[in-house]
């Protein structure tokens, strides 16, 4: 592990991903130069907040983080690797590192991968949409990257495992503490057939806000989201407009006008944030417009 490898690790079990001002600090001065002046405590105005971030960079052995990983059967990758996925560097505030657990070929095939997301709380009809939709795009060689939610993100991770297909569960928490713990069953099916992506040590616990944070990796990863159901105000459309944000393609089941769960996918829709889809073969055209539909 070099140097600058070892301070991204430092910082991954220091500071809250998705920062904008540390991720930025590294982007431009690199992670060792970063760690280096916090344990100075030089260069940060917010000396009570420089005092916090330097005891825990201090308390970090990077050797033992990165033989913990290890021991988890995953493995920490961060931009000097050769399997990072360069899509990350699209973000203006990218990870300092992903730690990843399963087939780590799957880094290999985001190049050509949907997102599908949705609602927590689906209808029958939402379900069943996203679970075909899933298993249409890997029967065309697809991956689907989602967020191993209950709903519409477990319909569309299973669809996919259905047909033998490659999917991907981006996690609020670390590779070994999964959540919902009801999707237990599914996100070993996941790590067994394709992988699980965390930007957290791997027995962190989830906490509601690294939900909302890692649905800007869940956009990254994949050459276009799909909103399959989302109610007016939901993370599914932050994770749309993260999407939007770094010129990925946004797309929108419509549903009925009366169902709440539709609200959302109607008003990316409305609003033109989305383009309007019914089929597979119209998400193919968006993502990978000369490719030709199999089936």
């Amino acid at each position: 592990m070099n140097a600058e490898t070892s301070a991204r690790l430092v910082l991954l079990n220091s500071i809250e991903s998705g920062s904008q001002f540390w991720t930025q600090e590294v982007k431009n001065k690199g992670a060792l130069h970063v760690v280096d002046q916090i344990k100075k405590g030089k260069a940060y105005s917010d000396k009570k907040a420089i005092e916090k971030v330097k005891k825990k960079v201090e308390s970090v052995d990077p050797v033992a983080a990165s033989r913990h990983i290890a021991e988890s059967g995953a493995l920490f990758i961060d931009p000097h690797h050769e399997l990072w996925p360069i899509q990350l560097n699209d973000l203006t505030n990218p990870p300092f590192g992903i730690i990843v657990k399963g087939d780590f070929n799957v880094l290999s095939k985001l190049d050509n991968s949907v997102s599908i997301v949705g609602t927590r709380n689906p209808t029958n009809y939402g379900l069943r949409i996203a679970s075909d939709f899933a298993a249409g795009l890997s029967e065309n060689g697809l991956s689907v990257v989602s967020g191993g939610a209950v709903g519409i993100d477990a319909a569309a991770h299973k669809g996919a495992l259905a047909v033998e297909g490659t999917t991907l569960g981006i996690l609020g928490g670390g590779v070994n503490k999964p959540y919902p713990l009801s999707n237990f069953k599914l996100f070993d099916e996941i790590r067994l057939k394709g992988l699980l992506i965390s930007e957290v040590m791997p027995n962190i616990n989830p906490i509601p806000l690294r939900f909302l944070i890692r649905n800007r990796l869940i956009a990254a990863l994949s050459k276009g989201t799909l909103v399959v159901e989302a109610a007016f105000r939901s993370g599914s459309l932050r994770t749309a407009r993260d999407a939007a944000e770094i010129f990925r393609p946004v797309m929108a089941i419509p549903g009925p006008i009366n169902v709440p769960t539709s609200e959302g996918c109607h008003k990316l829709i409305t609003e033109r944030c989305a383009e309007l889809v019914t089929s597979v073969s119209e998400v193919l055209e968006l993502v990978n417009p000369l490719t030709r539909m199999v089936g």
